[in-house]
């Protein structure tokens, strides 16, 4: 193994069709017009020296290094600025040129620290590299860099010296190694989009500066490592890389945190992660990243993980840890145990959205061969499950339209219900970057997200509707775009059912869901609501992007039709640039659906009734199937509660912390003779485990995880698993141990089952994905590299079915009791129940859960900034501390749930989606009060949860 240098072309590659041919050296190159000359040269294999160049950002043309000489024109030009032209004679390397080079490196060197030997940089330094490039062997300008490097002169304290900035967590600022290439700066706005950064004074006292001269963490930076990646010296310095030293070895994988699902270097020291470099060859990220998958992996090392495993008879007792071989027999004779009690189906799983496909297959073939039953669920039933029940029954597949390349060809930009720079951020960036270009953007959330305003970027609406009130919100917009003549007839006539269509067209016509009706009920003016369905309509290519605002409500089905219906009845669907495009929340939610993880349904979303699908899997697997569609997560909490449910196995998820109405949630575990817990620390539904198995990080394994855009991606080991297993092997052995006779010795084994047995995986292999990299499902037969855009020739299911959406309102009202409504929602720097990101540097950021309050209704409780407040609803109660601002509107308080001990969920109700049974955890009535600290229910809690960690030290035999 070696670490992979990517090519660093210096500017980004043009997209013209139209090419042109130039000499270059004596060669000849053809390149795309608009190709700068750096880069033809780069083609060329001609490397120009640079150092204020990247490909990552647009040329600037400052730092005087790569300039060139072309035939027939006079002066130096600088190549990255310069365009290749037909016909152009290039000459890189001349005496002339190498006289201006050596002389600007001068100029560099004369002002810059020689600590090259103790510089962390040392050995991925491009300043280092091009002094040697250009042959500079001395500086006549000395070197005592009086300006930027020497603390003191004479004696006195210089006053142009700048410390090292050290308050970020994870990098380091130096400003005495800058350069001021700008490249850092540029990366801020052109890459992420945030404009943190800036350069502050003139010639040589010119230096980047956060904000207006803040330190990094004070400053508007988001730590997403684009300012890191892009600077040439060692002036922004990775912490790691301080402390260990260069790598040595890299392996491509893929993050394990959101469902961007973006592709990372692994950088090495033998089985040491010295850092996390994005890939460049990353379809989904194209090089960028975020603060937690650029920086958080620190849990993977954390105190606080077991690595060995444990059981005990009762979740009074503390728990004693025991061989691998001890808690499998003990799980499987509980399993068998009772099952012969109570019957096949008092067992169940729950299968994980952070572990990988072949994993998650694996889990839901133990329950269906092994338990004999339909048990199964996963984390999708608590967010995306509307989204599968929606877009199946309109177009046919339970899955995003799009590549998100295709944002880079919208018009314009319906987002509702989904904080993208929080959750999602590398997706955000390229939507920003998009929306800098002139695209249109509208947002439909109760709270004003970032997006709303940020710098270079408005929203041409901002409907602020009242939570639990989207359906009727997108019946209204259909129905100024229907009654102004707007849709799409064409489109509609070609691809959808044209009855239905008409249906639904004198649907959304009636004058009850015009703008003007619904203005009072949704609070939102009906000039805000006609602007935005007329914005959308007129658009060339619309775009909808969603989130968990859309899919965590009563109605989130509904809402997901209506959002197709939407689509249709506009014609985007079905090339770049439109669609409908749901932001899946973990790395591998979309994968746990695919892969057959709910009750009814066994890989490939294909119905448990269907005998054609069921003889698939039981020749292959060499079991009768059950038949009947198994227990969704709230079924086996309501059955545990009545006896009937006894026993369960939960991979990689956290259901007291994540899932709605706490307090039902704990009862139905307690209720249960074996909970069984396979996951990395203990989470908080280990308090009610009697078997724990230590999981494994995606550093440890091999296998695959697909993405909120159907991207299937690679995830490869790079460190040996410190519990011993992966946690397909972990699921492996407890299968043995029922009796089964499973004998994979790798994943890839699993992925060809999958393939065998799923149509739209039909194609899927490992060497597959090491050719491509990556590929979008459906890929088979029909599409053997894959799908990047879906319904391009129609409709999976046929015709494109229009559903009438009739708003019918949550029965979670408010009332003199609980005059607010509560909604909740993610943080940038934490990632869904907390478990991995609070044990990182990343609290820095976030180190409680808060609760946003508008000034108007903190003034009425006689509530200020940092005050302790009671949170109560029908269901519950806590306490947090609240932040004022009038990011919510009056009536509404938002939250976050990354904190245990804040507990948001025992606030949420036990409504959910009339479909799916998903929690309806964004509108909850609320009554908001001062308090002195804790309640005491969290009192209790905490005090519950500390008795459960307890610990007894494994005791050998041998002793």
């Amino acid at each position: 193994m070696s670490l992979i240098k990517e090519v660093d072309y210096g500017t980004p590659a043009a997209k013209s069709e139209k090419t042109v041919t130039l000499t270059i050296d004596g060669k000849n190159v053809t390149v795309p017009e608009g190709t700068s000359v750096m880069r033809a040269s780069m083609e060329a294999g001609i490397q120009v020296p640079k150092l204020c160049a990247t490909d990552m950002v647009d040329a600037f043309g400052s730092c005087r290094l790569c300039l060139v000489e072309v035939e027939g024109r006079n002066g130096t030009p600088a190549s990255c600025t310069t365009p290749a032209s037909d016909g152009m004679v290039v000459h890189t390397q001349t005496e002339r040129l190498k006289k201006i080079r050596k002389g600007v490196m001068e100029l560099y060197i004369s002002d810059h620290p020689l600590d090259c030997l103790t510089c962390a940089a040392n050995g991925d330094c491009e300043l280092q590299a091009m002094a040697g490039a250009v042959g500079l062997r001395d500086v006549r300008y000395g070197y005592e860099g009086g300006n930027h490097v020497q603390v003191r002169q004479n004696g006195e304290e210089n006053p142009r010296y700048m410390a090292k900035d050290t308050t970020n967590p994870y990098f380091t600022y130096d400003p005495s190694k800058c350069i001021v290439c700008s490249r850092c700066v540029r990366a801020c706005e052109e890459v992420q989009g945030t404009f943190a950064l800036t350069i502050e004074g003139r010639g040589f006292e010119s230096r980047v500066s956060p904000g207006m001269h803040e330190d990094f963490l004070d400053s508007e930076c988001v730590s997403c490592g684009a300012c890191v990646q892009a600077c040439p010296t060692g002036t922004l310095q990775e912490k790691s890389i301080i402390e260990i030293g260069q790598p040595e070895h890299s392996v491509v994988t893929t993050c394990a945190y959101c469902g961007v699902g973006c592709s990372f270097k692994a950088e090495m020291r033998g089985e040491e992660l010295v850092r996390m470099v994005p890939f460049k060859d990353g379809k989904a990220n194209r090089g960028h990243s975020c603060v937690k998958g650029r920086f958080a992996y620190g849990y993977a090392n954390h105190k606080d993980r077991i690595l060995n495993p444990m059981i005990r008879e009762s979740v009074d007792d503390p728990w004693q840890e025991v061989s691998w071989e001890e808690a499998l027999r003990f799980t499987a004779d509980k399993f068998r145990g009772i099952q012969a009690k109570y019957g096949k189906g008092a067992l169940g799983g729950i299968t994980s959205s952070r572990c990988t496909n072949e994993e998650t297959f694996l889990v839901q073939k133990l329950i269906r061969a092994g338990f004999g039953n339909n048990n199964v669920d996963t984390c999708a039933r608590v967010c995306h499950s509307p989204t599968g029940y929606g877009l199946k029954t309109t177009f046919g597949t339970s899955a995003g339209t799009q590549d998100f390349d295709s944002v880079e060809q919208t018009d314009v930009v319906i987002l509702i219900g989904a904080n993208p720079t929080d959750g999602h951020p590398v997706f955000a960036s390229r939507l920003k970057k998009r929306l800098r270009q002139g695209a249109k953007l509208i947002v439909i959330d109760p709270r004003r997200i970032d997006l709303v305003r940020s710098p270079h970027i408005e929203a041409v609406a901002h409907i602020a509707l009242r939570p639990g009130t989207n359906v009727a919100v997108l019946t209204s917009l259909a129905h100024v775009i229907v009654t102004e003549g707007l849709f799409d007839e064409a489109f509609v006539r070609e691809r959808c059912d044209w009855d239905e269509f008409q249906d639904w067209a004198t649907f959304v016509s009636d004058p009850r869901h015009s703008p003007e009706a619904i203005a009072d009920m949704i609070g939102v003016d009906a000039e805000t609501m006609r602007k935005a369905a007329r914005s959308f309509a007129a658009g060339r290519n619309g775009a909808i992007y969603y989130g968990l605002g859309v899919t965590e409500h009563s109605q989130g089905s509904t809402t997901v039709m209506a959002i197709a219906n939407l689509a249709m009845a506009t014609g985007n669907i079905g090339r770049p640039g439109v669609g409908v495009n749901p932001l899946r929340g973990q790395n591998n939610v979309q994968g746990s659906c695919d892969m057959g993880s709910f009750p009814h349904e066994l890989p490939g979303y294909r119905h448990i009734q269907d005998s054609a699908t069921r003889d698939i899997f039981e020749d292959i697997w060499g079991v009768k199937l059950n038949d009947e569609p198994g227990l969704r997560i709230p079924n086996m909490l309501d059955a545990a509660v009545e006896g009937t449910f006894k026993g369960i196995y939960i991979q990689g998820e956290d259901i007291l912390q994540s899932d709605p109405d706490t307090k039902h949630v704990a009862a139905g575990l307690a209720a249960m003779e074996c909970v069984v817990v396979h996951d990395l620390f203990l989470n908080e539904t280990a308090n009610y485990a009697h078997v724990f198995l230590p999981g494994s990080t995606f550093l440890e394994k091999d296998g695959t995880f697909t993405n909120a855009e159907r991207r299937i991606n690679r995830v490869r080991k790079v460190m040996t698993p410190l519990n011993g297993f992966a946690d397909w092997e972990v699921t492996q052995n407890l299968a043995r141990a029922m009796g089964l006779d499973w004998n994979y010795t790798h994943p890839s084994q699993v992925m060809a089952e999958i393939a065998a047995t799923t149509p739209s995986f039909t194609n899927v292999s490992y060497d597959l994905l090491e050719r491509e990299g990556s590929v979008q499902w459906p890929c088979n037969a029909k599409a053997p590299l894959g799908t990047p855009v879906m319904h391009m020739d129609g409709f999976v299911r046929g015709k494109g079915k229009f559903v009438v959406t009739e708003y019918v309102a949550t029965d979670e009202r408010t009332g003199p009791r609980f005059p607010l409504l509560l909604t909740t929602g993610r943080i940038l720097s934490q990632y869904n129940v907390g478990a991995q990101t609070r044990r990182t540097e990343n609290t820095a950021w976030h180190k409680e859960d808060l609760l946003e309050i508008h000034p108007h209704d903190a003034e009425q409780r006689g509530i200020r900034e940092g005050d302790w407040i009671r949170l109560a609803s029908r269901s519950g109660e806590t306490s947090l501390r609240a932040t004022i601002t009038d990011r919510v509107a009056p009536g509404v308080v938002y939250t976050t749930f990354h904190h245990p001990g804040t507990q948001a969920n025992v606030i949420t109700t036990d409504f959910t989606d009339w479909a799916t049974n998903c929690p309806e955890y964004k509108v909850t009535a609320v009554q908001v009060s001062s308090s002195n600290g804790p309640s005491e229910w969290q009192v209790e809690y905490d005090r519950q949860a500390e008795q459960s960690r307890r610990i007894k030290p494994r005791v050998d035999a041998a002793e």
